[in-house]
This record gives C-alpha cells, structure tokens and sequence, in this order.
C-alpha cells in the first residue's frame, strides 16, 4: 500500500493547474479517527521484529527475467547450509514459484503456531516458504479475489501483503541468513525495498549478454539509490563448462557483466559457468553444490557462499559489545 488520500491545507484544485500532493502514512495525523496508521505501523514494527532475530537478509534479484535467479537463489541456499549455517529461503515470485520445487521442500501442509508459520524443511536444512506450498494442485494458477474493477491496483496490493506475511508472519527462528528470491522487474525490487528498506545485501544476478546488461544496469542504479549496501553481481552463464573436461567454452559474443562491472564500479561476487549438471540437480531437488562440489558451477557458488558468510560475520562483529569476542 502506498500513500493515503488527501492533500495538504492549501493545494489547489485539479483544474488550477498543479499537481495535486497526496499525503504519505507518515504524515497522517494520529487523530483522525481512523486505525489505518497504527496497523501500517503495527505491521512495520512486526516485520522489523521478525527480521531482527535473523543474521542477515540478502536478495537475489536482477529486473530482468530468464538469468537463473532462482537457481542461484537455491543454489547458493544449499551451499550455506552446507557450510553450517541456517538458512531461509523466501520465494517472492508469487505467480510463478519454484524455489520450493528446486530445494525438495516438504509438501505437507504448513504448521501454525504461536510463534508464527512454521517454513518447510527442505534439501540440506534450508527452510522454505513459497506459494507453491500454499496450492492444492501443482497445475492451480494464483487467482486474487478482487471488488471487480481496478484489479491491478488490488493485486499489487494483495500481492505486497503477502510478502509482508511471508517475512513477518513465518517463524525462521534465528536463521542466520535469511535469502529472498525476487520476481523479474524493476517494481518488485522497489516493492521489497519498501518492506525491508535495511536489507544486509543485494545481488543482482546478470549474463554476459548485452541485452541482460541494459536490463540490469537500471536495477543496478535503482538499488544503489536506496542506499542498499553490499550492493554485488552475479554473473550467470559466463561460459559453458564441458561436464567431461571441466573446460570453459564462450556462450555469448560479449561480456556484458564484466562491462557493467566496469562502468558502475559494482563489483561480481561470483562467476558462475553453465553446466547441463546444474539445471538437471536444480530440477531434481538436489543442488549441484551438494553432490559435485568439485564441478566448476558449485565451486562458484562455494565461493559466493564464503562472500556471505564474510558479511555475516562483520555483522555479528559490529553488534557484538565492545572487548567480546565473536564466535
């Protein structure tokens, strides 16, 4: 939801020619009779609570669609919880899940208890939480219940207020990294950011196509502007990894990544070649990282998940009491 009705004492009418300023939920005054505010602030303070217990939230997000950033997002989850960490997997592509699919995710139906929503455990301890897990039937579309008129507005709407519940309402119990896989487009970046605007991390997921590069170059600048750091990229499909002698082989004629890299000083995290093996372990439920960590494509993400677990670590040191030692 975005910005109440009204405007200030003193704007003109629509026909006076100027534009008429709506006022935002910050700057409704507490007494007008209504509890829209305190549930807006209610709901913000539940999430903040929530997110507060976790060690870090990181996003997987790009604008542009068709880049992997889903396979990373599970990829990169196994390899964490390899390594000991807890992880969440959150999957925000409401309309075309698959995080659960790709993690072997417990399809039994979600507990609800007094702590919250309990996620489903899946491949290697991630938890998971995503609509998938909410359909009856594998094949069922995700219809909203609109008024029956301005049903755009109310799905972006509806749409918002479950992602907020995935966040707030289910119970990561301390996970120390908690991943969000985001839906393609440049409004479902700016939609998460509404909800967590203090995000521990971004990565946008790139290839070394020119058109991907434009695509997420404008992705790059938006979450830059909201002052979202570490801020990285990951470059996907940067060459193709024969399975028989682990040599790399050049997919696209450019290197739209290490150009985007250069010109907005956004640094790459991880690079991680194509393999036939990783998308056939993806759809198998069982990440390639847990089976060949030896292949090129997991030793990427071993690395990728190394850059994490160096954020998390700066993290639990900046909130440690000063003179005590982080474990």
């Amino acid at each position: 939801m975005g910005q109440a009705g009204g405007t200030r004492d003193g704007a003109s009418s629509p026909g006076a020619g100027r534009v008429r300023r709506f006022r935002t939920y910050g700057e409704v005054d507490h007494g007008t009779g209504s509890a829209l505010l305190e549930q807006v602030i209610e709901q913000r303070a539940r999430l903040a609570r929530r997110l507060a217990g976790v060690g870090a939230t990181v996003a997987v997000a790009s604008g542009k669609g068709g880049v992997g950033k889903s396979l990373v997002t599970a990829n990169l989850a196994a390899a964490l919880a390899s390594r000991g960490q807890r992880v969440g997997a959150v999957d925000a592509d409401l309309n075309g899940p698959s995080l659960a699919r790709m993690l072997a995710a417990d399809t039994a139906p979600l507990e609800d208890r007094e702590t919250g929503v309990v996620p489903s455990p899946a491949v290697g301890g991630v938890r998971v939480i995503s609509m998938e897990l909410l359909q009856e039937r594998e094949d069922a579309p995700l219809r909203w219940r609109d008024p029956g008129s301005d049903t755009f507005l109310w799905q972006s709407s509806m749409e918002a207020t479950v992602l907020r519940e995935f966040l707030a309402d289910v119970d990561w119990g301390g996970a120390d990294v908690l991943l969000i896989d985001v839906p393609p487009g440049t409004d479902k970046i700016t939609r998460l950011l509404e909800l967590v605007p203090d995000l521990s991390a971004m990565l946008l997921v790139t290839t070394p196509a020119e058109i991907t590069r434009a695509v997420v170059a404008r992705s790059l600048r938006l979450v830059r502007e909201a002052g979202v750091s570490p801020l990285a990229l990951v470059a996907n499909m940067t060459g193709y990894a024969c399975p028989s002698c682990n040599r790399r082989h050049r997919l696209f004629p450019g290197d739209g990544a290490r150009e985007l890299a250069r010109a907005t000083g956004c640094p790459i995290w991880a690079e991680i070649p194509f393999d036939p093996r990783l998308g056939e372990a993806t759809e198998r439920g069982r990440p390639l990282v847990l089976d060949r960590p030896d292949a090129p494509a997991a030793a990427a993400f071993a690395g990728l998940a190394g850059r994490i677990e160096a954020l998390l670590d700066a993290r639990r040191a900046a909130a440690a009491p000063a003179g005590r030692a982080v474990q």
